[in-house]
């Protein structure tokens, strides 16, 4: 299973089965894959902000 990362700033879950579309993401994409200058679509928060997501 692929680990999701949630946005310390916000608490938008990044899951990788679902990518981002909307910011170039593509489904499958797994966090460490995303460009370093990716940021959260909610807040704009940076790669930096988010931290393992354990549910």
């Amino acid at each position: 299973m692929t680990k999701k990362y949630i946005c310390e700033m916000c608490d938008w879950i990044y899951d990788p089965a679902e990518g981002d579309p909307d910011g170039g993401i593509a489904p499958g994409t797994p966090f460490e894959k995303i460009p370093d200058d990716w940021t959260c679509p909610d807040c704009g928060a940076t790669k930096d902000d988010f931290v393992e997501y354990t549910e």
